[in-house]
């Protein structure tokens, strides 16, 4: 049945999964059920569709029965059934009547247990009362048999005779009487007819189990290519995820430097500004001065004293104020913008070309289903070339004769505006041809860069992506005590008795906050009091519940830091790495998991970094809280 099962594949209809029965044959080429195809086109209605490869038909086509298919199908069908099995399996034995004997008493003592049951006389005898009928020749011809219960079936309930015969035609006993209503029918005797049957039970039995044997390797086959559907288009998404984290981040990386360049414009007036404004103020506190001791000199009654003061403030000049004219760089505003803009423009016009061809491949094609499901994405290619090019060429303002001070010229951006840092863009961007394997070398040096730019953030930037925590009772230990609407957590005075659960840690006084995430960045801070025994951080919900392991940073699914005494330390799979000490009582977590990381904050009047992990996260994200000595209390704080 193995080198019979390729070909029962092909000869199956892709929609029942079954035999072809009256297949038919689409102008694509695909074979179908007629009553499987019909069912389906009138359940979709126009346009009509193959089912198999998606092909379009606005008007519905005229199928007709292929019978050339048909036969083939009917003489696989007749190979399958004629075929032996693969292996030793054989079909259990009938069982014999002779089990019975035990529960069929003697009717002509109803005491003893029967041994045999004679058909003629329609009774059931003991040993004893058997023995007439093999000795005398009177019972001869009676037919006996191992014991049979219920005679009364036996008999014809028309002609009250013994059904001996078996007509297949109706699938009945009778008996010879009834020969007359069944003339055109071929009956034969009980005994004939059953071994028939048998045997005939005992070939279909096997079949079924060829059968079912074929089944079960198919279920294992679309099991298994099933899966490799599912890995394949998980490397496919994660190349396509990379292919569009770049772009992000060139994009990032130029809206950096063009607000980095407004700034230091601003900057650069503001401070004429200032200047002008302290120079312009005391000028006026001179000119106040020097008003009031003219406005007292008049004030003077002595012509002696009046004339020397008189003439003393008479000398001193005065000039009306200036203010120099002082303007923004226009053409170096313009610059930036018009930079923008184009970017903007160029990027619309890549996706818009994009949309497209694509309408214009599937058209020609006539498939809008599964095109691209085995080619690695396109999408990025001509983005990434536009940005490019956008980047290579220079942006000279109008009415500027090229680079430089009101005309800056774009042909390098820095990475997350980090100061005095600037790379060529072409060195930034790396081959837009899709590749398998992307390079570790460009997206390690990505995922740092990105994860500096967090680093470098202000707590107002980080709370950007602040999210609600609040814990997960059915994971608290039964010496942590929740409350606040569950918002904080401390060490109870006494067992809490929570109900069993199997997610409840029940080795270390641990709780897990209530959600889970997988992708996103995602930032919460948490007060300590009494931070002498207490930790903070995340990990994987398939993280141990039990035993020393359960501990959090003690095991390869967890990180945290944990204030220990007055010792601080950061753990991971049971590493520990002593840190600075801090007076914060506020601890900041940020968890990136697009980008594989967790930065721990020390929150103070300003942000300080405690700890960083670096991690290509493979499973959703809990945060996690440890409290151990009486008094520890840890709040999660809201967003203000």
């Amino acid at each position: 049945m193995a080198e019979l099962f390729p070909l029962a594949e092909e000869l199956s209809c892709s929609i029942c999964l079954e035999p072809f029965k009256e297949p038919v044959t689409t102008p694509c080429g695909h074979n179908f059920c007629g009553s499987c195809l019909d069912e389906t086109w009138v359940v979709q209605g126009p346009p009509y569709r193959c089912p198999q490869c998606r092909t379009v038909y606005q008007a519905r086509p005229q199928l007709h029965k292929n019978t050339v298919l048909c036969a083939v199908v009917e003489q696989f069908l007749q190979a399958e059934q004629a075929r032996a099995p693969v292996d030793d399996w054989t079909p259990p034995a009938r069982s014999s009547a002779s089990s019975a004997a035990s529960q069929v008493a003697c009717d002509h003592c109803l005491k003893e247990v029967a041994v045999m049951t004679c058909l003629v006389c329609m009774a059931s005898f003991c040993q004893e009362h058997l023995q007439p009928h093999l000795d005398s020749p009177a019972f001869r011809d009676h037919s006996l048999q191992p014991p049979v219960r219920d005679l009364s079936r036996r008999k014809c309930p028309q002609h009250n005779r013994l059904r001996e015969l078996f007509c297949p035609e109706h699938g009945e006993c009778i008996c010879h009487i009834c020969l007359v209503e069944h003339k055109t029918c071929s009956p034969t005797l009980l005994s004939q007819a059953s071994a028939d049957l048998e045997s005939k039970l005992r070939h279909k039995l096997t079949i079924m189990y060829s059968q079912i044997n074929g089944a079960t390797k198919a279920l294992e086959d679309v099991k298994a290519r099933r899966q490799n559907v599912q890995e394949s288009m998980n490397k496919k998404s994660e190349h396509l995820r990379q292919e569009y984290m770049e772009m992000k981040a060139l994009i990032d990386a130029a809206e950096t430097s063009a607000t980095r360049k407004l700034k230091e414009e601003e900057k650069r007036v503001c401070g004429k500004f200032d200047t002008i404004y302290q120079v312009l103020l005391k000028k006026k506190n001179e000119m106040q001065n020097l008003k009031a001791e003219v406005e007292l000199v008049l004030a003077k009654g002595d012509e002696f004293e009046f004339l020397e003061k008189a003439a003393k403030l008479q000398g001193v000049s005065t000039k009306p104020v200036y203010v120099p004219k002082i303007e923004l760089d226009h053409e170096l505003i313009k610059g930036v913008y018009q930079s923008a803009l184009d970017l903007k423009t160029e990027l619309k016009h890549s996706l818009k070309q994009q949309q497209e061809k694509k309408a214009e491949e599937t058209f020609a094609s006539g498939n809008v289903g599964d095109h691209g499901m085995d080619s690695p994405p396109k999408t990025t290619r001509p983005v990434k070339k536009t940005l490019q090019e956008k980047k290579t060429k220079k942006t000279t303002p109008s009415g500027a004769a090229g680079p430089g001070p009101s005309s800056p010229s774009f042909n390098k951006l820095p990475i997350f505006g980090a100061p005095g840092q600037s790379v060529d863009f072409k060195t930034t961007v790396p081959d837009a041809t899709p590749k398998a394997n992307p390079p570790q070398s460009t997206s390690a040096a990505l995922k740092a860069k990105i994860l500096e730019n967090f680093v470098t953030k202000s707590r107002e930037e980080l709370l950007e992506y602040f999210v609600k925590v609040i814990f997960d009772y059915n994971t608290a230990h039964n010496k942590v005590a929740l409350s606040d609407n569950y918002t904080t957590a401390s060490v109870a005075d006494s067992l809490q008795h929570y109900r069993s659960h199997p997610q409840r840690f029940t080795f270390c006084s641990q709780v897990l906050g209530l959600h889970c995430y997988k992708k996103g960045i995602h930032y919460w801070e948490v007060e300590l009091q009494k931070n002498n025994f207490c930790g903070v951080g995340v990990c994987y919900g398939s993280m141990e519940r039990q035993g020393p392991e359960s501990r959090l940073g003690r095991n390869p699914n967890s990180w945290c830091v944990e204030w220990f005494n007055n010792k601080i330390s950061a753990w991971h799979n049971d590493v520990e790495k002593t840190l600075p000490p801090t007076k914060a009582t506020r601890v900041g977590v940020l968890l990136n998991c697009d980008h594989g990381f967790v930065i721990f904050f020390a929150v103070t009047e300003k942000i300080h970094l405690m700890y960083k992990f670096k991690v290509d996260f493979t499973e959703a994200l809990y945060p996690a809280f440890w409290v151990f000595s009486a008094g520890t209390k840890l709040s999660i704080c809201s967003s203000k």
